[in-house]
Parts: C-alpha cells; sequence; structure tokens
C-alpha cells in the first residue's frame, strides 16, 4: 500500500475529496490544496572512544527489538540536524556532543504505532564531552564501545544504519 492511501481528508480543509494528484502527491478537490508526502529527517551517530572504539547500542523498542543500533531519532521543528543529533545522543546515551561533523545520508523506512514512516538518515561524526559517563536511557536497552573490528554491520536491525555502519567501517580500515 502507498503511504497516501491512509490520508482519506484534505489535512487544510478536512473534506474528503482528497484525491490522487501524482505518485508523490494528493490533491483536494475543493481547496486546492496538494499535499506531498515526504521523507521525515532523522540522524544517525558515529561516536569514536580515544581506543578508537565505536559507541553502539542495543534496541530497547520495536521495530528491531534487542538488535544492534547506533544513537540517534528523528529531528524536531526547528532543529538542525546537528542540534538533532546532540539531543537524541543526550536523551540516549546522556553524552554531551561537542561537535557534529556530517557525512552523509541514506533513505530508509521505520515502522511506528504501525505506520511506515519513510525516512531520510543523516549520519554524522560526532565528538563527545567525555565519553566516561555513558549510560543507557529514552530508548536504549544498552550502550557500550565496540572495537571496530569486532563490529558486524550484519548485528544492526535497521536497514539504514546496517548500510551506514558497512560504509563507515569500509572507509575506517584498521
Amino acid at each position: 500500500m502507498h503511504p497516501l492511501e491512509l490520508f482519506k481528508y484534505c489535512p487544510k480543509c478536512g473534506s474528503v475529496h482528497f484525491e490522487v494528484n501524482n505518485e508523490k502527491s494528493k490533491k483536494c478537490a475543493d481547496c486546492g490544496f496538494v499535499y506531498y508526502f515526504n521523507s521525515s529527517a532523522a540522524t544517525v551517530a558515529f561516536i569514536l572512544n580515544e581506543r578508537n572504539e565505536l559507541l553502539v547500542c542495543r534496541r530497547g523498542k520495536e521495530p528491531a527489538k534487542g538488535t544492534l543500533d547506533l544513537s540517534g531519532g528523528f529531528i524536531d521543528m526547528y532543529e538542525t540536524g546537528e542540534e538533532g543529533v546532540a539531543r537524541e545522543v543526550r536523551e540516549e546515551t546522556g553524552l554531551e556532543v561537542v561537535e557534529a561533523r556530517y557525512l552523509f545520508s541514506l533513505p530508509n523506512t521505520y515502522l511506528y504505532s504501525s505506520f511506515l514512516v519513510h525516512t531520510l538518515d543523516m549520519f554524522f561524526m560526532c565528538k563527545v564531552k567525555d565519553d566516561h559517563r555513558l549510560q543507557a536511557m529514552d530508548d536504549v536497552a544498552d550502550s557500550f564501545w565496540m572495537p571496530l573490528d569486532k563490529i558486524n554491520p550484519e548485528e544492526f536491525g535497521l536497514d539504514s544504519v546496517r548500510q551506514g555502519v558497512a560504509r563507515f567501517l569500509d572507509e575506517h580500515k584498521l
């Protein structure tokens, strides 16, 4: 099912005459409003400690509960990518990001409350103030430092994170 099929009413006027306009949008026959279904912005953090180990989390909630992950999440309205990744890292690990440098992005889908959210996941290389104050919080069941040579991308539960970790490891070969 295409995600636009779930939107039955015009978000501007509430009309039921909210019809397919093209493969990316719906248009209201009453008020003319066109709604484009776009990706939601999300962040992912690569954080290395002084031993060149990567900060890895274990997912505490679905989707992919129990699998490996990296700290990150959805960007709030009025946040930059850098602000969003710093907030997510703080909420999930207690660590304070002092620098976030954009690396690359990957498209993804994320099942949230039985609704498939299309995302654009932006990957950042982050430096933190003190990597010794690590704690698992929010939707993270566990967080720990893992040597790069022990990381298997296939153990990461989300598609874009798995692809991003593989790319990161390929670019950071020991």
